[in-house]
């Protein structure tokens, strides 16, 4: 079976998701194909087809166009059944999505599977064109954002989706707000861990200060607003401590968050240390004790998910899938959306538990990891996603 895998870039090398999914497949005898529109990080775990790209040169982009109009002509068929389905945007309109999307129309596939919802946009005809099925991921993103901007944006896609896959039921659910059918098929399949690999990075915390540790991007859906708010909580109920944030921004966040750190006097105790490399991230993690999630929303979260199978004390607001990621008083706590005082709180009493409460828990999250986000139950599903 020949799955043709749609994302923007291909994968890098330390991202599991999509990394363990191709590996999973290609061991279970299914052929793989990348569409992206570049592979500068020299992917090569399967084939990459590389769609053309809008020359700034008008010459070039002439001769680029001519040549991959002559390398279609096999597939006139092909372009004609997609012109129908598509003539209502106008002649001009569709010649530009032949172009961008020739290494598509020239491929034969058993499905076609956008890894993400606004890959989609556009191609929603594509898969029935040349004979496949189609499906498509919803990770966050695709959900939580971009519809609220571009209203009915998905409406053409529900039509035309022959199986959608979740990472967890909070997007499934905003999915049939936004137009999904309840009775369209849906498979949730959650991230992964690579229990094996996380295993070695078990460090006990030997700091003397209380570590905190938060990977977000510095951007306002994941509240870094409210990290800052909760450390001045902390600070004044005596707490000796540091919060690591990992993750970037951009520039113009980062200052606003710099700023807010400098009012609040939190210099010495909150860090924003940029991204890193996934191996560096989680050896941070791994040498805090407790781990903090202060987003608006999360489609599920890999950084919690990954925090507690290295069996730190994990904290995050009840807000999207992290009630799903996380079961409350069992593998860590839940705090009210939004409350930093109320988180503050929790972090204080938590701190203060006997260290065999402590253990419980931690290790309660550990085994629940290990048990239900492996990589290979996760590799399974994916199998079962497309021969079933």
């Amino acid at each position: 079976m020949k799955i043709g895998l749609v994302l923007a870039q291909p994968p890098s090398y330390s991202e599991t998701f999509f990394n363990s999914k191709i590996k999973g497949l290609q061991a279970h005898g299914f052929e793989v194909i990348l569409f992206c529109q570049n592979n500068s990080v020299g992917y090569s775990s399967c084939p990459v087809k590389i769609f053309p790209s809008k020359k700034r040169n008008p010459i070039i982009f002439i001769f680029s166009f001519l040549r991959v109009f002559i390398s279609l002509i096999p597939y006139f068929n092909r372009i004609l059944k997609w012109y129908r389905l598509e003539k209502e945007g106008g002649l001009t309109k569709f010649l530009s999505k032949v172009y961008f999307n020739a290494p598509l129309l020239k491929a034969e596939l058993d499905w076609v599977h956008y890894g993400f919802g606004t890959m989609a946009l556009g191609r929603e005809t594509l898969a029935k064109v040349i004979g496949a099925k189609m499906a498509v991921s919803f990770r966050g993103y695709d959900i939580n954002v971009y519809p609220k901007k571009n209203i009915d944006c998905y409406e053409k896609l529900w039509r035309n989706a022959d199986k959608i896959h979740s990472i967890s039921k909070y997007l499934v659910k905003e999915a049939n707000t936004l137009g999904l059918n309840k009775n369209a098929l849906v498979k949730i399949i959650t991230p992964a861990v690579n229990m094996q690999k996380l295993d070695q990075k078990k460090i006990v915390n030997t700091k003397q200060k209380i570590s905190i540790v938060t990977v977000a991007r510095l951007s306002w859906i994941k509240g870094i607003d409210f990290i800052i708010e909760t450390a001045s909580y902390l600070k004044a109920r005596g707490l000796d401590f540091e919060w690591t944030v990992i993750g970037d921004g951009e520039n113009k966040d980062k200052e606003r968050y710099y700023y807010h750190i400098f009012e609040l006097g939190l210099q010495k105790e909150v860090f924003l240390v940029g991204r890193k490399s996934h191996e560096l991230t989680l050896n941070l993690v791994s040498e805090a004790s407790y781990y903090v999630q202060t987003s608006y929303s999360e489609g599920f979260c890999n950084g919690v998910l990954e925090a507690q199978a290295l069996g730190k004390l994990c904290f995050a607001f009840q807000t999207g899938a992290l009630a799903e990621n996380i079961i409350h008083e069992k593998t860590g706590w839940l705090i009210e959306p939004f409350d930093t005082n109320k988180l503050a709180e929790k972090i204080v009493e938590v701190v203060g538990l006997p260290t065999a409460r402590k253990q419980e828990i931690s290790l309660a999250a550990i085994k629940r990891v290990r048990e239900n986000f492996n990589i290979e139950q996760q590799q399974q599903e994916f199998v079962n996603f497309y021969k079933n």
